[in-house]
């Protein structure tokens, strides 16, 4: 395993140069950076601390920062050491204002502004824990998606990260033998989606889960016949309901989320045009 260090810069929250580091990193096999981030670094003082840091832990840096002057400083500084100083954004930047023929107005945190999406965002946080687990099952048509299946398949994450792409998420249990809200079956607004699982897969996430908590392993919880029934039966009512169906096992919450999104806007679409 090759490990390096690597600085990531920010005169805002740290999102976008944080997001494209890990994304860049995840290309490479055998390879783990050691992070460390530096955000809202809007003034010389603050970067001087940074700069102290790098000398300490030299290694590659990353950045998004609106201020000329900032830039050249760390620019310069990271040149003295031989060591790469990347612009995230500065291609991109360049490219669309090209295209557009129009100039860039640097402003730190700009896209973080309180603009409507912003609240909307926080709107659908905080029905997505409001609505986890089957709580408030009696407003499920307020909700954009609804999300159904058995223990750990990663409802509630995927129902957070749908939230924070603005999606009003809930999420449903599936239990064996347990009827589902009577509510869940007469939602005519949000799109269901039933998500499975391989039991193999499931087995190993709750043998996990079970240790992180200190209980035996002895239960239904973890039994591969009762998985198997569970999933099997979870698959039958998914069916019978002709929702779409997502299985989890080799999929990560952003995947899983991405597809839902899909099958959101079609959706939408079809409620809007119900005769197209």
């Amino acid at each position: 395993m090759k490990k390096f260090n690597l600085h990531l810069v920010s005169d805002s929250t740290g999102e976008t140069v944080s997001s494209v580091a890990r994304a860049s990193v995840a290309q490479f096999d055998d390879v783990e950076p050691e992070e460390f981030v530096w955000t809202l670094v809007r003034t010389k003082l603050q970067l001087e601390k940074v700069i102290e840091a790098i000398r300490e832990n030299p290694g590659m840096v990353m950045y998004t920062l609106a201020d000329n002057a900032l830039r050249d400083i760390l620019k310069l500084e990271c040149a003295k050491r031989s060591l790469p100083c990347v612009p995230v954004l500065a291609s991109t930047l360049a490219e669309l204002s090209t295209y557009l023929g129009v100039e860039t107005h640097a402003m730190p945190g700009k896209q973080h502004e309180l603009n409507e999406e912003y609240f909307t965002r926080v709107d659908a946080i905080n029905y997505a824990l409001a609505h986890d687990d089957g709580q408030g099952h009696w407003e499920l048509e307020e909700a954009d998606i609804v999300l159904v299946g058995v223990s750990r398949t990663s409802k509630s994450p995927t129902c957070v990260y749908l939230a924070y792409k603005g999606f009003k998420a809930a999420n449903v249990p599936f239990v064996l033998d347990c009827p589902l809200p009577a509510s869940l079956e007469q939602v005519k607004k949000p799109l269901v989606v039933g998500l499975t699982v391989n039991p193999e897969r499931l087995l190993e996430i709750r043998k996990t889960r079970l240790q992180s908590l200190n209980q035996e392993a002895d239960t239904n919880y973890v039994d591969m016949e009762y998985m198997q029934r569970e999933i099997s039966e979870s698959r039958k009512l998914f069916h019978k309901h002709k929702w779409p169906v997502i299985d989890v096992t080799k999929r990560s919450v952003e995947e899983t989320a991405a597809t839902i999104i899909q099958y959101a806007r079609k959706h939408q679409e079809k409620l809007e045009k119900p005769d197209a």
